[in-house]
Order: structure tokens, then sequence, then C-alpha cells
């Protein structure tokens, strides 16, 4: 063999050690939230422009009354019939000026629910007072009760104590609700995640917590999620006559499990949809299995102020067995992943977006 030259040793491993410095050159750092990867998955992409059958938004907030006019133009675009406004609060009356605003664009367009002042919960008869107002609400036009999630997570008395979802001095709104015929859309806790645990490497939702760390509920300053949901529980049982609607797939998306339980337990109880599509197309066997099974109890729902394009997005999950698509645009972002169409059968779409609506609104002129 061929004895190499000193010179020669030294220009290869100078060009070694070159090669080893640019292989080790590190990449530059990535933060998470930043990562957007592009998928290179080449699979069928479905546009449902509009839904196979008309759909009620049983959840939406409009509280803007200022865009009413261009609401009805985005409905009208994505075949929407009709669109739950959930903002009509007792506070200030605002739910008169709601109504009013609402139904001067379109009274058979819009529907108002009414939502009690819960800053009202240590005078002396708040129950009966906010009742008698939610029926007043009802004969101006409301057509249900909205209950927001701080009952039952961070609204105090004055003792200092969280008012729990089952606190009997509520009593008198969920029975005036159901002497009236009319549905409580009731929110309680967020999603698992918000409550779990700290906003760290194993939390799946780190985007948004990072995004709005006021969004976690961990620590011993709340009460647990379970708590909640049993509180909640607690009063469907003591209120039968009165239909609870649980807002965003009973507030437990992530275990149907539990919510079919709920749902078998408590026949005055239904849930829809709402922002939740990115939890259902996740698990999109389970999730179709869950919603054929429970056709009957199940309401379309969006919580995004009327859209068009963030409307397509829940047909096509409905609709099509699209596979791995971005529900983002049908909301927001809520995790780090893709969902897949559910592709339900037509019988059960028609129900979910409107005839179940319709079943619980019957008693009301205008809704048949």
């Amino acid at each position: 063999m061929k004895k190499l030259s000193p010179v020669r040793i030294m220009f290869l491993l100078s060009f070694l050690f070159a090669t080893t410095a640019m292989i080790a050159q590190p990449l530059g750092e990535l933060r998470l939230v930043d990562w957007e990867p592009k998928s290179m998955l080449v699979v069928k992409e479905t546009k449902v422009m509009k839904p196979r059958f008309p759909v009620i938004d049983i959840h939406n907030h409009l509280r803007n009354l200022d865009n009413a006019e261009h609401y009805l133009q985005q409905m009208d675009e994505a075949g929407v019939w009709i669109c739950v406004g959930l903002d009509g609060h007792s506070r200030n009356d605002f739910y008169k000026e709601h109504l009013r605003v609402s139904h001067s664009v379109s009274e058979d367009r819009f529907m108002i629910f009414f939502s009690p002042d819960f800053s009202r919960i240590n005078e002396p008869n708040f129950g009966e007072t906010e009742a008698a107002k939610l029926e007043d609400a009802v004969r101006l036009g409301a057509r249900g009760l909205k209950i927001f999630k701080n009952l039952g997570l961070t609204l105090k008395d004055n003792t200092g104590e969280v008012v729990p979802v089952d606190d009997p001095r509520v009593d008198p709104i969920w029975a005036k609700a159901g002497e009236l015929g009319i549905p409580v859309m009731i929110h309680v806790t967020d999603p698992k995640a918000f409550h779990a645990g700290p906003i760290d490497r194993y939390n799946e939702r780190y985007d948004e917590l990072h995004e709005h760390p006021n969004w976690s509920f961990y620590g011993p300053e709340f009460p647990s999620k379970d708590e909640i949901l049993e509180q909640r529980n607690r009063v469907m049982a003591r209120h039968p006559n009165t239909i609870f609607i649980g807002a965003h797939v009973g507030n437990l998306p992530e275990e149907l499990g539990r919510v079919a339980m709920w749902l078998d337990k408590y026949p005055n109880f239904y849930i829809d949809i709402n922002a939740r599509i990115s939890e259902l197309g996740r698990q999109p066997y389970t999730a179709r299995r869950f919603m054929i099974q429970y056709q009957d109890r199940i309401l379309f729902g969006t919580d995004t102020p009327p859209d068009a394009e963030a409307y397509r997005v829940y047909y096509r999950f409905l609709e099509t067995d699209d596979e791995y698509f971005d529900p983002t645009p049908a909301h927001k972002q809520q995790g780090r992943w893709m969902i897949y169409g559910l592709y339900l059968p037509d019988e059960v779409l028609e129900k979910i977006y409107n005839k179940n609506a319709l079943k619980i609104f019957s008693k009301f002129n205008g809704v048949d």
C-alpha cells in the first residue's frame, strides 16, 4: 500500500473535520407553537357547500348586534335555517335589546336564549326574581335558558365559596324553565386538558393554553371537573320535567362512554356537538357508533358566529368519509391533530340538523 504523505494526511483530516462539523451543525430552535407541518398525504377532499337538510344551529353567540344582517347573509349562503343566540343576558335587561334587534332583522331566523344574572346570587329571593325575568323574556320571544360555565367553576357568593351548579338558590330557575317548556343550554367545565394538569409538555392543548393561560382551571382553587359534572347531573335528576342540553357534547367529548351513560340515565338530557368536532373527529369509529345510537338526542351547533366556510367544515365532517382534514376553520385550533368524516346516514343527519331541535321547540308557533 502506498504510504500517504504528511500533506495528504493533513488534507484528509481537515476534510473529515469540516464534513463532521457540517453534519453536526444544529438546524436551529423551533418553538412547538410555531410548528405548522404540511401533510404530504393525498386523500379525497369533498366540498359540501350546503347541508343535506336545513340546519338549526342550536348553539351560537350573536352578541354583536350590528352584525345581524351579515349573520343572516352567511346563514343563507350555508343553508342554515335558524340560528340560536345564547346571549340574552338578564343584566341591565340586555335580553330585551337583543330580542328587539335580532327580531327586527328576522323573527323567524334568529332565536334568543335568556341568561340569568348570577352576580346577584346573594340577594334575597334571587331564584324567584330571575325566574320571573325568564318568564318575561319568554313572553317577549325568548325560547330557552343559557347557563354559562362560571356557575360551578368560578362564581363565588359572599361566603367566598364557589357556587355549585346544584345550589338550591337556583332551583326556581330550573323549575320555571320546565314550567314554560323551554330547554336549558348548560355549559359546565371545559376540555379535560384545561382541568386535568398543568400547562406543560404533556398537555395535549398546550398551544391553546400557552396562548391563553387563564383558560387553565387546574389547581386547588378550582373544583374538579368531575365534581362539577356531578352537580349538573344532580340538577337534571331533581328537575325531570326540564329539558337540559349539555353543551359541547355534554362537556365530555373525550369520554363518549360516560356521555352515553348519562343519556341512558337522564331522559331529559340532550347534547350538542358545537365546537367539539376536533374531539369527535379524531375518534371517528367510536363517534359514528355513538351518534347513530343516540341520534334522537344530538343537536347541531357551532359556537362560531355565522360564517359559511365554518359551517361547511361541519357538513364535511358529518356527511363525508373524507380523511385527515383540518377542523380549525370551523372554530379555531384546539388540538394538534386532524379529523375524519363520519359519513352519517341521511336519517341521522336530518335529526341532528333539525328534527331533534324541532321536537324540543315544538311548543312554539313558527317552528314546526
